[in-house]
């Protein structure tokens, strides 16, 4: 039998990757004003995600989860718009050429830490802590600016809400209609050939609104014409800031993480024992666990033992990250196994941290091609186990960065330091995400 669970319970076990915080006092002064504050998210909207994510593993929809990989406190309304625009873009595609719907889910609203490698980083004869995201301290080079700093959560909190109300406010409240699609197609991504494709397929729909009009159908008497369902997530990876934002349903007496819809562990904290598994099994908002090549057939069927015991579907994603090389030899084994235990987990590939390498230039990259050969062979395993391929996670942006090599603009490593913009990871842009759904449709046609 497992310990009994509370919010707290996570701090009998090591929790890996936590910043270390200069002073406990103030620690403790934000994590009480996080808890006296209201929910980011809402029971109810996460049971609905859950149901939507059970839909996506019956092979009746499809998951679209795609955002920054570490946002900034300093994202302007315009960047947050664009970034929605692309998302809902490929969510258009997707139901488009795919002949299925699109459950949204965004890297947004919360995705503001971020686990690294090494705990300090030196340039020249200098060393410092890691960026952790701005979750924790700051990206510039100074002591100060990476000095942990307890007074981040609140402003998380805050920068998390503002965002959330912006991405209401245009998936409610007409921005995304479908009579906009046209009107989506920003005119950097309209003068590519994913964006030409774009714009025939946005012809299409728009002759198609016409004809249901004239046939008395709209928005006005259809409300799914006029808005959308679109759900928030990030990696609960600082377990003071998930903690603190956890709140019991009064309606079921449950628990929920209210920080965002949907929380996943990462690829380096989802250690059975770990305090970020104890932290997310006895909350009910969907999880998702990241799995990489290393990952055994036994810790993922443990993980999923673990996280969704009583096997409800939606409850649980599995996101694997094997990299194009790997991903033929290290996930039909996983399909099996995870199948055989009766588990209904969602099925979602991360085509992007497990093909980052060093350009020659010395910048983080992908390669497109790289990306795309993972979610085919993601969509290959599926088809020769008879499982069902759920989903993509993607890193992406609305800026027009320069960042992941190829696509249809054909970037090469000079093209790089151009527009590279991220504080962390590499990202797609609009061009290429667009791009991007349209090659998934295509396999999601079969």
């Amino acid at each position: 039998m497992k310990p009994t669970w509370s919010p707290d319970s996570w701090r009998r076990s090591e929790a890996r990757h936590q910043p270390v915080w200069p002073d406990e006092a103030d620690l403790d002064r934000a994590r009480k004003s996080l808890r006296d504050l209201p929910p980011l998210v809402f029971a109810g909207e996460a049971r609905t995600l859950t149901d939507q994510l059970a839909a996506v593993s019956r092979g009746e929809a499809f998951l679209l989860q795609a955002g920054d990989c570490a946002e900034s406190f300093d994202s302007s309304a315009d960047s947050i718009r664009d970034r929605l625009r692309v998302i809902l873009q490929m969510a258009i595609v997707l139901t488009y050429s795919g002949g299925l719907p699109v459950v949204k889910v965004g890297r947004i609203a919360g995705q503001f830490a971020k686990p690294r490698s090494s705990p300090t980083e030196t340039r020249d004869d200098t060393e410092l802590p890691s960026f952790l995201g701005h979750l924790v301290n700051d990206v510039g080079f100074s002591e100060a600016e990476r000095q942990p700093d307890p007074e981040r959560l609140i402003t998380a909190y805050n920068r998390a809400a503002s965002t959330l109300n912006l991405l209401r406010a245009f998936t409610q409240g007409g921005y995304a209609d479908l009579s906009q699609v046209s009107s989506w197609n920003r005119e950097f991504v309209a003068t590519s050939p994913a964006g030409q494709r774009y714009s025939q397929m946005a012809e299409d729909i728009d002759r198609a609104l016409q004809f249901m009009t004239a046939c008395g159908i709209s928005s006005v008497n259809t409300p799914q014409l006029h808005h959308v369902d679109f759900f928030t997530s990030h990696e609960a990876l600082v377990l003071d800031y998930e903690e603190a934002l956890t709140r019991q349903d009064s309606l079921t007496g449950n628990w929920y993480d209210c920080s965002a819809h949907m929380l996943w562990v990462g690829e380096r904290t989802r250690q059975l024992d770990g305090a970020h598994v104890e932290f997310l099994r006895g909350v009910e908002n969907p999880l998702g666990v990241k799995i990489g090549p290393t990952a055994t057939i036994d810790q993922v069927v443990g993980l999923c033992e673990a996280l969704n015991p009583d096997r409800i579907p939606g409850r649980l994603t599995l996101i694997t990250r094997m990299g194009a090389d790997a991903v033929a030899e290290r996930l039909p084994p996983l399909l099996r196994r995870v199948t055989d235990a009766e588990h209904p987990v969602v099925w979602v590939t991360d085509p992007m941290h497990g093909n980052t390498y060093t350009s020659e230039s010395g910048r983080k990259t992908r390669h497109f091609d790289q990306v795309l050969a993972e979610i085919s062979g993601f969509f290959d395993a599926h088809h020769r186990a008879g499982t069902i391929a759920g989903g993509v996670h993607v890193e992406l942006t609305g800026d027009d960065v320069t960042e992941c090599l190829g696509g249809s603009d054909e970037l090469v490593d000079g093209d790089l330091e151009q527009r590279y913009e991220t504080m962390c990871d590499p990202r797609l842009n609009g061009r290429q995400s667009v791009d991007l759904a349209f090659r998934v449709s295509e396999l999601l046609r079969g």
